[in-house]
């Protein structure tokens, strides 16, 4: 049994000696702190002991099985998230373990890339299960990890409430970055699916030729390369929740496939003839204006009314006034924490850009630009010259009719100015001139000639 300080604590359970060292030196790498069990014994012992966010067990092992393990740490411990590996996949093993509590299913052999990603997202749900565990004790502005204040932000909670309470069809839709898929979590969790999976599915990261396998899944021998049946994603949010994200990128034919599972609840699998009724709620979002891709042929319209029997509309992030800062704020004091560091102070110049900037990312922007200024700055305040230079010459193209040209002239050079570090020469090739009237503007200043005593500058 080996442990690292890092990001969450995962429990290996494989009675395959080399496997746990591989798997353990994978995740150790990732920042975790993992623990090791060779047999279901030990590691009910190491869960009686030690408190662990995720099991990732081996279905096949001597005398008790992974699905038995899975099944124990979901009775006992609900707050542990659970992943299965095999060497020895299959349909029915797949959707078994999905319905016993595994929040993920990954067949032997597979990349460290695969393993990543499958963790993250076993992560990605427990801490969604530990939302909405807390809901009772947080405040309406920050339920289901959608934070705001703000009466476009209050809106889409109400209608997210309403939406969890019924088993309609719900279609999402707003700007990139705005919080889709996190207001699909927040029904799925909200309504009575909720101990069942939560499916998402990004169609538009997924090749139109391998989308209808995923989905569907496939039988043996169905094309070139299906060594092995497989179950389909259908399979795996079967009494749950499936969420396709950016469903305006989905083709022609498979808009076909999606609008009979709509009307039927009935998929099939590829290279099979086969009908099978799945138990399966549906979120659609995207970013797209399908009611305009349906006036130009670009998306079925009968597929579209069946999707839209619900609609939420996220704002964007420049709608929301105040909710920038809070938001800001809040994802300082996250990242600063992740870095043992105390929050940084924004200056009041530095929220008045946050405040007056486009934000065409929305939130997913605001996260990372904010991150990438913990990350970057060491002091306890966080001035204009700190943030992006993108940002702070979009935000001053915004400035207010109220002041003359020479006012927002002298604001314009000042800023250049702080945000080179004084460099006059770098500040008149950005402004578009030369050095000379660089200098004759400075020297027109009142604030430069009080400095100075109306003296020429050298």
């Amino acid at each position: 049994m080996s442990a690292r300080a890092g990001k969450g604590k995962i429990l290996l359970v494989d009675d395959s000696a080399p496997t746990l060292e591989v798997l353990q030196r994978n995740l150790v790498a990732e920042g975790y702190h993992v623990l090791t069990a060779s047999d279901v014994a030990h590691a009910v012992e190491v869960l009686d002991t030690i408190k662990v966010d995720l099991v990732i067990t081996d279905l096949k092992m001597p005398k008790v099985s992974g699905m038995d393990l899975v099944r124990h740490v979901r009775e006992n411990f609900p707050d542990t998230g659970v992943m299965m590996i095999t060497g020895y996949p299959s349909i029915e093993g797949a959707v078994q373990a999905i319905k016993t509590g595994a929040e993920e299913y990954l067949s032997k052999p597979f990349t460290d890339e695969e393993l990543s990603a499958a963790v993250r997202r076993a992560f990605g749900n427990l801490e969604m299960h530990r939302r909405r565990a807390s809901l009772r004790t947080q405040t309406p502005s920050v339920r289901y990890g959608l934070m705001g204040e703000s009466e476009a932000m209050r809106k889409v909670l109400r209608a997210i409430g309403k939406a969890a309470s019924t088993s309609a069809t719900v279609l999402i839709t707003g700007e990139s970055g705005t919080g889709k898929e996190l207001a699909a979590r927040a029904i799925h969790y909200g309504s009575g699916r909720s101990s069942a999976p939560f499916v998402p599915v990004n169609c538009g990261g997924i090749p139109d030729g391998l989308l209808e396998s995923e989905l569907f899944g496939h039988v043996k021998g169905a094309f070139t390369g299906a060594a092995e049946s497989r179950a389909g994603l259908f399979h795996a949010a079967d009494g749950g929740t499936i969420f396709f994200d950016e469903v305006g990128e989905t083709s022609a034919s498979m808009q076909v496939k999606l609008l009979r599972v709509l009307e039927n609840r009935e998929i099939c699998m590829v290279g099979s003839n086969r009908l099978r009724k799945v138990d399966v709620r549906i979120l659609a979002a995207t970013n797209r204006d399908l009611l305009a891709m349906v006036k130009k042929g670009g998306f079925r319209k009968d597929l579209f009314y069946r999707l839209n029997v619900i609609t939420i509309a996220l704002p964007p992030l420049r709608e929301r006034g105040d909710d920038i800062l809070l938001l800001g704020n809040h994802f300082a004091s996250r990242f600063a924490a992740e870095l043992g560091r105390p929050q940084p102070q924004f200056s009041e110049r530095a929220l008045a850009v946050f405040r007056s900037y486009d934000w065409p990312g929305n939130v997913r922007e605001l996260e990372n630009v904010v991150q990438r200024i913990v990350l970057m700055t060491d002091a306890d305040r966080i001035d204009t010259p700190d943030l992006p230079e993108l940002m702070r010459f979009s935000a001053l193209r915004r400035t207010g009719l109220d002041r003359t040209l020479a006012q927002v002239e002298h604001e314009y050079i000042s800023n250049v100015l702080a945000s080179v570090g004084g460099n006059k020469s770098r500040a008149a090739e950005i402004l578009g001139i030369d050095r000379k009237t660089l200098r004759e503007k400075l020297r027109g200043t009142p604030e430069r000639r009080a400095s100075e005593g109306d003296s020429p500058e050298s």
